[in-house]
């Protein structure tokens, strides 16, 4: 980045421009290459073809297929927005794992149905492919973007992009979460209440010994926590520091079990799991039987997002809902009606959060 705070494609962005209004490049001009800008300019050629794409949206530049790219006339008007390629990218952490497809099949459905192509990148839930994700992504001529934040708890170090995003007027919206510093619309579930809800059914049933495990590198498990502890100071079930278990995405895979393992040995084990997701709580079913319990019968778990894998096993997870085909729908439904004008698009207008159900299963009982 970095030059007076701007990021490298922008500058590149202004000085192109400089030399057009200048005169160095005339209409018709050929652009150099990607590769050779990428050499002159000691820059990316993904950070070229970024600046190089907002160019050609705004009408400066434009691309000849097989020649290359050309300066466009000087009085050439921005394309209007029914001229532009109806695309429409769509950012999420994951896109073949867990409920992440469904997600996807939902919003490429409806875009389908409104005239719109889509185009897909995932993060692997790591803030530097979010980065790259976003480059790629800005390089072309868009119509609006899906996004779902990688580690929403942790910060965002990619803001200038989602600034760049608003100052060249290209619409977006999140799902599952929001940076708490992003004034954009948002689809998500109420997920204090579904950590609430969780809590309240398991106290409900008689339990006092309760173990939540909670992935807080994002905002969903920060408040799937926040609605666990919530449930027991509301109900005056005194909660064990050691009941919380939080872990982040690098050790998902030995964090949860290792403690579990320790927990269920102990004299004063528990007699009931809340997990982050449904992916847990299945392997601490795993855990749960490798110990010699019983589920429901020595102990109880519940899981979170009514995925495929609730259902799976000989035990049926109790569960939260998550709307997921549905949020994939209602986040491109209101991002396009925002691109066409049908919503004024303020990020309180335009947000919407789904209220999760709890589904009662075989894996939950009283003590």
């Amino acid at each position: 980045m970095e030059k007076n705070g701007l990021p490298k494609y922008m500058q590149l962005k202004q000085q192109l421009l400089e030399q057009i209004k200048d005169g160095q490049m005339q209409p018709g001009d050929q652009l150099q290459t990607e590769f050779e800008l990428s050499d002159a300019y000691k820059m990316s050629r993904q950070t070229v073809r970024q600046a190089i794409g907002e160019l050609v949206q705004e009408g400066r530049l434009y691309r000849v297929q097989g020649k290359g790219t050309f300066v466009a006339a000087s009085a050439a008007p921005a394309k209007k927005a029914e001229e532009t390629e109806k695309t429409i990218g769509i950012i999420t952490t994951y896109i073949s794992d867990y409920i992440f497809p469904l997600i996807v099949r939902g919003a490429e459905a409806e875009l389908r149905s409104r005239g719109y192509r889509l185009m897909l990148s995932s993060t692997d839930n790591d803030k530097t492919k979010e980065r790259e994700s976003l480059e790629l992504m800005m390089s072309h001529p868009l119509s609006g973007l899906i996004i779902e934040p990688t580690k929403s708890a942790e910060g965002n170090p990619n803001l200038h992009y989602y600034l760049s995003m608003g100052m060249s007027d290209i619409p977006f919206i999140m799902i599952n979460e929001r940076y708490p510093e992003m004034d954009c619309p948002c689809v998500k579930l109420d997920d204090e209440k579904g950590g609430f809800r969780a809590a309240e059914h398991l106290i409900e049933l008689g339990h006092r010994r309760i173990v939540g495990f909670f992935k807080t590198d994002d905002l969903q498990g920060i408040q799937r926590l926040k609605g666990f502890i919530r449930a027991h100071r509301d109900y005056k079930v005194p909660l064990d520091p050691d009941a919380v278990v939080r872990y982040s995405t690098e050790d998902k895979e030995e964090r949860p079990y290792e403690a579990a393992q320790v927990l269920l040995a102990s004299s004063t084990r528990p007699t009931a799991f809340v997990c982050y997701n449904d992916q847990l709580a299945v392997h601490l079913l795993e855990t749960a039987r490798q110990a010699g319990l019983r589920v429901p019968q020595d102990l109880s778990i519940i899981g979170f997002d009514d995925s495929s894998l609730a259902t799976a096993t000989e035990v049926k997870l109790t569960t939260l809902t998550h709307p997921k085909t549905e949020m994939g729908v209602e986040a491109a439904r209101r991002l396009i009606d925002r691109i066409e004008g049908i919503t004024a698009g303020g990020a309180e207008d335009d947000s919407y959060i789904y209220e999760p159900q709890l589904v009662i299963r075989s894996s939950t009982g009283p003590v």
